[in-house]
């Protein structure tokens, strides 16, 4: 904290510190105005309530004042008045690290355990699935949803079916993870709003779903343009990123509309990066926990 932000904290602290001490003296000498009957002349309830006017108790005028000489001792112990670090040297920062040490002692037997199998059988492990959800819902959750379904609006995969974009192998969910992907489909509307339209019944065609069939004849010519990245025969490809398009699984959505906008705007899908903030071993077990979303059999009978 540089020295003028210490010296406004000091401020405010002998500020409140000061109002308060004043008002703990000012209020029990203070003169309200009352009636004969000893209340203030306030009624409620059509003259049932009347409020009464009476003198602190002593109990609270000494808790008061014990609370007031406590918080002292407070600011001598503990950070709290501008730049003093306390008497006893406390800490969050310190207090964090001592619980994450605490809790990586504990872990460490545990971990080492996992260390010893490939995430696919670690897949098959109560304690790293149990481990690897509360992970997986602190950190992926908010694209991929609790249930790891996707969200169709952000494009992010749903990771419970067997479609990989990148793989489904643990060493490529691994990867994915620690170094993040990042995802590019190029717009197309250069080639022509009605050649747009025919390339999205073609796409259609691809998976079986309904589609217009002299459009579709259009715009198979046009799909070579796509099988770079997607294979001539629409089945993806995982080297890049390119999804299958022959399945009825749709990053974007696979309507009409969805697939025209992928193909005349383009879309990009961007995976962060967790390495700097989960561990290789972390990684690991989440890994172990999306291979269980989409191999629920297999892993229960390894």
């Amino acid at each position: 904290m540089s020295s003028g932000w210490s010296l406004w904290v000091m401020f405010l602290v002998v500020l409140n510190m000061g109002i308060t001490l004043f008002l703990f003296l000012w209020g029990p000498r203070a003169k309200i105005p009352t009636l004969p009957d000893g209340t203030s002349g306030h009624v409620w309830a059509h003259g049932v309530l009347r409020e009464g006017v009476r003198k602190l108790p002593l109990w609270w005028l000494l808790f008061s004042a014990s609370m007031f000489v406590i918080a002292f001792f407070y600011l001598y112990l503990f950070p709290g008045f501008g730049n003093h670090k306390g008497a006893l040297g406390w800490t969050s920062h310190g207090e964090l690290a001592k619980a994450v040490a605490a809790n990586e002692e504990k872990l460490d037997p545990l971990m080492a355990r996992f260390r010893l199998y490939p995430v696919e059988q670690l897949a098959a492990d109560p304690q790293a699935l149990q481990m690897g959800k509360v992970l997986f819902q602190d950190s992926c959750a908010a694209c991929h949803q609790r249930s790891g379904k996707g969200n169709m609006v952000l494009g992010a995969p749903d990771l419970t079916d067997n479609d990989w974009l990148y793989g489904g192998s643990g060493k490529d969910i691994v990867t994915s993870i620690h170094d993040g992907r990042a995802g590019v489909m190029p717009p197309w509307a250069s080639l022509g709003e009605d050649n747009v339209d025919n390339l999205v019944q073609y796409v259609l065609s691809l998976s079986g779903s309904p589609h217009d069939e002299a459009k579709a004849a259009a715009g198979k010519p046009l799909f070579a343009t796509c099988a770079a990245c997607h294979g001539a025969d629409g089945k993806g490809n995982q080297a890049v990123g390119a999804p299958n398009l022959t399945d009825h699984i749709w990053l974007h959505g696979g309507t009409v509309a969805d697939i025209r906008k992928t193909i005349h705007d383009g879309r990009q899908g961007h995976m962060p990066v967790w390495s700097p903030r989960l561990t290789e071993d972390q990684i690991r077990i989440v890994a172990a926990y999306v291979y269980h979303l989409s191999h629920p059999a297999d892993a229960s009978s390894q």
